[in-house]
């Protein structure tokens, strides 16, 4: 049977995965020193940024940024910041293209960061500290280090008087991790013309991982789960505390939730995980590759995948998943509680929508009793949810795949480039809705045990960082 084009997309250089370590070093590009001191200076100044929905400021990192392709004497009028108010400002970076009849390239990257308190962590989560070869910091690795990649990239190629064929846009926006004032929806319905493309690379997802530092295999991200919250509220009519019955909204949530944590949702795989789990078995251990191929199988190997499904990651690529997050309840410590109320977190597989998977709670839950209500990313509650099913994963662009294939093998020469879908969720639901096809993209290496995303002490490999740069100068100069 002939090669799907993800399949030819992953097809190593078989000569290539004998070289000696030394000579492998020796062939792989190297960020020349001026763009290496310019990359760290920025990445400390973004991470110095407090851009926390609670009480950081998103257009103060806008502005930094803007000031910096200033400063690389960028034109004022392509820079635009736009937003909806003084703290939620994003940035529009435009790059004119040779050829005017070729749809522009949209990069999108978020410039907030999840909440981050002292007391949690270390180390300042707003100081950039380099120790034991990482860099420390909110956003090292989520997400202002992509943010960095492509905006040092552009003042690069700025410098070296390059210009692209296609135009290239760079948009770095707000509430990406939260908040009322989303940058790529707010830029999609109010600013449409800042950011009609062809296409859209999203550095937030994909990227190298790493095992023992060791790069091992390129992910891009070809689809992504769908993200929803459900608030989940018993109410009852209270009473003493002293006369206790069988009616009780702490006790009638707690049975909702064993239900949850019981039952998980069905199997279910689509092209793109069919596809990442049968490549990822040919590099995999012998064990997990086995097992791997047992999940495959049809029918399904049933040791095969409770071994596998036994790991959250892998389990959370098979189903959509809904975990309780936050949980309240009771008005007094003597009084029967009149309201319980659990925040449900889910993260839905393609093809379903927000409202299918309520409803399947409304099901799994039996209870009449409860209610089960969406609660929108900007905090907003309704009765039901949204009924429009995620869209399937666009075809993969040759003239995206070409070059990063080419780019992967000149840095990391003999990996695969894998695709991928994201259990979490990133900006580009958003541009996949508005019909741009959009592909997770990135050159930052991350080890898979030591993924510190939205978790204290978030830290990237200092080299691994620097190779991520310029991971995406060469990527930009090869989308030519």
């Amino acid at each position: 049977m002939a090669m799907t084009l993800w399949g030819r997309s992953l097809v190593c250089v078989a000569g290539l995965l004998s070289v000696a370590a030394g000579e492998l070093a020796a062939q792989q590009p190297k960020l020349p020193a001026q763009d290496r001191e310019l990359s760290r200076a920025m990445l400390a100044e973004v991470i110095g940024i407090n851009s926390q929905d609670s009480n950081g400021s998103v257009t103060a990192v806008a502005e930094a940024l803007r000031a910096r392709f200033v400063a690389a004497g960028f034109a004022e009028s392509d820079l635009i910041l736009a937003g909806p108010n003084d703290r939620k400002q994003n940035l529009v970076v435009r790059v004119a293209g040779s050829d005017a009849s070729l749809k522009p390239i949209l990069i999108i990257g978020h410039i907030d960061v999840v909440e981050a308190r002292r007391e949690d962590w270390t180390s300042d989560p707003y100081t950039l500290i380099e120790k034991d070869g990482f860099f420390y910091g909110r956003g090292t690795q989520d997400m202002k280090s992509g943010d960095v990649d492509v905006a040092e990239s552009l003042i690069r190629l700025k410098r070296e008087g390059w210009t692209p064929k296609r135009t290239i846009i760079a948009a770095f926006t707000a509430d990406e991790e939260g908040g009322k004032s989303n940058g790529v929806d707010w830029l999609l319905k109010n600013k449409p013309e800042l950011i009609r493309a062809e296409f859209v690379l999203n550095p937030d997802a994909g990227g190298v991982e790493l095992r023992n530092g060791r790069a091992t295999e390129m992910d891009v991200e070809a689809t992504e789960k769908t993200y929803a919250d459900f608030r989940v509220t018993a109410i009852n009519r209270g009473g003493h505390s002293s006369q206790p019955r069988p009616d009780n909204a702490i006790y009638e949530l707690m049975h909702a939730l064993t239900k949850l944590e019981a039952t998980p949702f069905p199997i279910e795989l689509n092209p793109v995980t069919r596809e990442q789990l049968a490549q990822t078995a040919k590099i995999d251990s012998p064990a997990r590759a086995a097992n791997i191929r047992g999940v495959l199988a049809q029918p399904m190997n049933a040791r095969a995948l409770a071994a596998f499904s036994s790991d959250p990651q892998d389990s959370a690529l098979l189903r959509t998943t809904c975990v309780a997050t936050m949980l309240s309840g009771g008005h007094a410590p003597n009084a029967l509680p009149q309201l319980a109320r659990a925040n449900v977190n889910c993260r839905i597989l393609p093809g379903h929508s927000q409202e299918d998977v309520r409803l399947e709670l409304i099901k799994l839950f039996g209870d009449p009793g409860l209610t089960i209500a969406y609660m929108s990313d900007g905090g907003e509650i309704s009765a039901t949810a949204p009924g429009r099913s995620s869209l399937p994963p666009p075809a993969p662009r040759e003239d995206v795949f070409g070059p990063l294939r080419a780019v992967t093998q000149q840095m990391w020469p003999g990996i695969p480039v894998i695709p991928v879908m994201s259990a979490g969720a990133s900006d580009s639901i958003y541009t996949m809705q508005a019909g741009l096809p959009s592909y997770g993209v990135g050159g930052l290496g991350i080890d898979f045990d030591d993924d510190r995303a939205h978790g204290r002490d978030e830290r990237i490999r200092v080299e691994a960082f620097y190779e991520s740069v310029e991971f995406y100068y060469l990527y930009l100069k090869a989308l030519e």
